[in-house]
Parts: structure tokens; sequence; C-alpha cells
């Protein structure tokens, strides 16, 4: 069904401050004044909220502040009153003990900002992967309406002429040290090539997968996602949505009409052709929580099984985003996926029509960075969900960046009862553990760690490097980051620290992964499952308080999106009584 847009003009949202005369109008109003605003501009024209993650302990975003004049220009020349507010960033880089923990707490504060100010419209401007779904989820539980400005990836790195991706390259170099391929020197070398420009990882990280997800969304206007941190064109980006977002307060457009159950499904088939982060799956349910879809871990196998990856980029493919962005960016991938009928071509976007319309006509301009459907990366793309004993309420892996040789494999369980057991013994010469075995850590996932890092993708004990070898299965019930690879199971549910399976699981248990089945398997029978299960007790390692006590006593596992429990559900955008 086509949008309607709402008659205007009409009261708006911030008239509930300073429309009129009386002295709580004047009291909001003439504060405001201090900074010269002259006096027209309060008299019902839409004010419009810059949510901007930008800081400098969040170096993804460091740029937001320059990008922010430029959604000031467009607001500005739409006849709409811009105000830049700063909202709660947190930074994958620099944020312990992982950023993962925050992003519910910022979305929390981002939500109850939004509510409490008198902005009848939002600009979301983000960058680093948390800032993405945590402002996505607060404009979707206030329903405001609210646009996506992505800051954009860095530019390549190079190394020695070889393309180096920021954290994938981290991860293969760190790996060459430890086997003795790599000296330390070199890797010190290195870090000056991995991170040359502004802007999120230049990889197929979760950072540009989320901005893939907000633009498949319909959340940001298309070609969002790809465009470069430095590009002149991001700048133009920002300003036709500082201009667009006054028009979608004028046609009251809200992210309840946009983010569908259609929506949610394109999304899904979209981060299987690009090859996009595991982490997606937590923040795509997380925000289908926030507006009342039932999306499902099942929803996310179904849905992206048959989806061939046809974007080549690291960590699963060779090239970049900035290779991505020449080629022709995430429009393209839409129109493939609409091609193939894999896309739901009238959902809505924030431009006011369907999301088909926007892409039908696109090129790719270089089909070895964006692959025909006939030889894609890998013909079965998107998320495998596994279950099983080990995970009655499932887990994932990435098809894509793992390994083929061991999507079906039986190995031995070498166990890490946390990360500080695994640091202290993986270098161990004498640790028990060839290729053949599966690394298994728990306590990692949502309340256990807590706040579920990015230690999925294990380090791979030296002596098993220095062998040649580059992959092993590992299963835990932590992340990974998006430009992490190898076959890795993640988001083991229920987790260990919940008291899940794979608490119990012991040192030379024999696990079976069968990912065309979609199954893991703990090789022991149900009533010593039973008994180990019995015996089991909580590790009593509380919080006493603040957020982290706050954060454990209410966040969910990570098998419906790790929201806090009583964040679920969009909960309008009330103006509530002056308190004045």
């Amino acid at each position: 069904m086509a949008f309607k847009p709402a008659p205007w003009p009409r009261a708006l949202r911030s008239q509930h401050w300073y429309g009129g005369t009386s002295r709580d109008t004047i009291y909001h109003r003439g504060w405001m004044k201090n900074q010269g605003y002259p006096h027209d501009l309060f008299d019902g024209r839409p004010v419009i909220g810059i949510l901007n993650t930008w800081s400098d302990l969040t170096p993804c975003n460091g740029h937001l502040r320059e990008l922010a004049e430029k959604v000031k220009a467009g607001i500005w020349e739409a006849g709409g009153f811009p105000v830049e507010v700063p909202v709660f960033s947190a930074s994958e880089n620099t944020f312990r003990p992982t950023a993962m923990m925050f992003r519910n707490l910022a979305a929390m504060a981002i939500e109850e900002t939004m509510r409490a100010q008198p902005i009848d419209g939002a600009v979301l401007l983000v960058g680093c992967d948390k800032t993405t779904p945590s402002l996505l989820m607060a404009a979707a539980s206030t329903d405001i309406p609210s646009i996506v400005v992505s800051g954009g990836p860095m530019l390549n790195g190079y190394f020695r002429g070889e393309r180096v991706g920021s954290g994938t390259h981290l991860w293969k170099f760190s790996e060459a040290v430890k086997a003795g391929e790599m000296t330390q020197a070199d890797f010190l070398e290195a870090e000056a090539s991995m991170s040359r420009s502004t802007g999120s990882c230049n990889t197929m990280g979760t950072a540009s997968t989320m901005a893939s997800m907000a633009e498949s969304l319909g959340m940001a206007l298309s070609g969002n996602a790809a465009i470069p941190a430095v590009d002149s064109r991001r700048r133009v980006m920002a300003q036709l949505s500082g201009r667009r977002i006054v028009q979608m307060v004028k046609d009251d457009l809200k992210p309840s009409d946009i983010l569908t159950r259609a929506a949610f499904e394109n999304a899904i088939r979209t981060n299987g052709a690009i090859g996009g982060s595991t982490n997606a799956v937590v923040h795509l349910l997380a925000l289908a929580g926030r507006v009342g879809i039932d999306l499902t871990l099942d929803d996310w196998d179904r849905l992206g099984r048959d989806v061939p990856t046809i974007v080549n980029l690291m960590p699963s493919g060779k090239y970049l985003m900035e290779e991505f962005f020449y080629a022709g960016g995430l429009p393209v991938v839409l129109r493939r996926l609409g091609e193939a009928g894999l896309l739901n071509r009238e959902a809505l976007t924030v431009s006011g029509g369907a999301i088909w319309d926007e892409v039908k006509d696109v090129t790719n301009w270089n089909e070895d960075v964006i692959l025909p459907a006939d030889r894609p990366l890998t013909g079965h793309g998107g998320i495998a969900v596994l279950r099983g004993n080990l995970a009655p309420k499932g887990a994932v892996l990435k098809p894509s960046a793992a390994s083929e040789h061991l999507l079906v494999h039986r190995g031995r369980a070498v166990v890490f009862e946390d990360i500080d057991d695994y640091k202290a013994r993986i270098a161990d010469p004498d640790l028990d553990v060839d290729e053949t075995c599966v690394l298994v850590l728990k306590n990692c996932g949502p309340r256990g760690y807590p706040g579920m890092p990015e230690v999925g993708n294990m380090g791979l004990p030296p002596k098993v490097l220095k062998k040649g070898i580059t992959d092993m299965v590992r299963i835990s019930d932590a992340r990974m980051s998006g430009t992490a690879y190898g076959t890795v199971v993640l988001h083991t549910s229920p987790e260990a620290a919940a008291g899940g399976p794979l608490t119990v699981v012991q040192s030379g248990d024999m696990i079976e992964l069968d990912v065309p089945n979609r199954r893991l398997h703990l090789d022991i029978s149900d009533a010593e499952l039973a008994v180990r299960l019995a015996a089991w007790a909580p590790r009593h390692e509380q919080p006493e308080g603040g957020y982290a006590w706050l954060h454990q006593a209410h966040v969910m596992g990570a098998d419906t999106g790790a929201d806090l429990d009583f964040l679920v559900g969009c909960r309008g955008n009330p103006v509530g009584k002056d308190a004045h």
C-alpha cells in the first residue's frame, strides 16, 4: 500500500514547547534565543534534532561534526530549524569490556533524549557499528520521523602492495606473527596503513553491514551505505538527507511506516548477498522487537539460506568498501535481489517511495566486485542458524567467511571456561590440541562477560599456526567482529552464564558440526547431559550496582537480540506535561 502523507500545515510536536505566549512557552523559547535565533524560527517550522554520535574516543565517527554542518545546511534549505544534539556514542574501538554491553544503554538514553526534547524529526548521524543500531532502536521506540546518515567507510589501506582491510588484516597479521611468518616490526609498520583516513572499517565489517542494513530497511537514502567518508559525495548525501527529513516531518513519515516485516526480510536477504556481519543478527532482532515485528533466528536461516553472496569484499572476498562504492554500491545489490525475486519491491523508504523505484535502473560498473549471480562467492550465503543439544535456542555461523572443508566436522573439545582462561592457556606449548580439535569458549554471552564481546574468533594456538593451519572450528556464546573470518560458531543460546548446555562441555567431549544440515551436537547421552546440567551452579560474579547490574539483571538472550527486557516495544512520543 502506498504511503499517504499527512495534511500540511498542522501543529507540530515542538509547538508544545515553543508555540504561544504562555509563561512556560516563553521559558522554553526565551532561553533558546540566547543563541541568537530569530523569533520567527519558532513559528511552527519543523525542529530537527541532529543526533550526533561524534566523539574523539569514537574514531570511526571523528568527522561527524563536519558532516553535521552539511545536514544543517539541508535542513535550513528545506525550511526546518536544525538543532545539533550530542548523544551517547559507544565505540567498538575503545569501550571495555565491550561496546555491545552499552548498545542498550545508548538506545535507552537516546530514546529519552528524543522523547524529552522539542524535536519533530531526527537525523541519526552514525558510524561505528553500535551507534547505528542504538540510534535506530531509539527512533523505533519513539516513532519520531527519522533518517539515517552514515559517516562512511575509510579509504583502502595498502601495505607493501597488498590491500589491507581494517580489522581483517589485524587478525591475519596477528596470526602471522604468532606463526613466525611476520615480524613484530613489520606488524607495527603495517599498523599505519590499516586506518589511513577518517571513517569506519573499510571491510564488510559490522559498521558497513549496519549502514547497508539501514539502507536496505529503507531508513536511509539510496546509496548512503558505501560512499567513503572523505568523498565529497558523502557530504552531499548528508545535505540531501537534511532536506529530506523536513519533508518527512511534514508528511508524518515515521519509522513504524518503514520498518515493516517486508523491510526486515529485505535486510536479511541483503545481509546474505553482501556477506554481512553476524552482528547484524542481534541488532536486527533487537530492532524488530522495538517495532513489534515477530522476527526470529529461523527467519534469518529461512530467508538468507538460498541467497548467493555476490559482494566480493573482505572478510569473505578480496576487495574493500572503496571498490564497492565505485562498482555502484548497495543499490546494485538490491537490484540484483529484485531481479531474482528476493526483494519486497514495494517496501517503503525514507524517500516516500518504493525501494524498487530507487534501484531498478542502476548499473554495475565492476562485475569482479559485485559478482554475477551465476558465479557468486558462495551459492548459499546468509547466516546459518544451527541447533542441537549444544544450542537448543540456536547458534549462528557465517558460511561465506568459513572454510568449506570444516563445515562438516567432528572433533575433540578443548574447553576454556572464560576469556581469561583462554588467554592464560592458548599459547602453552603443552596444551593438548591439534587442528582437528574444536575450541570451546564459555561465559562470554550477553550476561556472562558481561556484554557479549567480540572474542568468538579465538586466535589459534601457536603450535597449530606453525603447521601452516589457518582455521579451526571454534564455538562460543560470544560475538565476533564483522571484519573477522573463520569457521566460527557464535551466539550459542542459551549462553553458559544462563545455564545453557555450553556450560557443561568438557575437554575431551566430541562435538559434531554439520552446517548443511544446521546441526550442532555434543556427543554425549541425554542422560549424561541432564546429570551435568543438574549439577551446574551460576558463577558468583554479579555486579553490585550501576549499569552493569542493570544489564545483567535484564538482558535477554542473543537469540532474541540481547535487548533489555523492559525496552522492548514502541512507547511513542507523548509530549507529557510541562513541568515549569
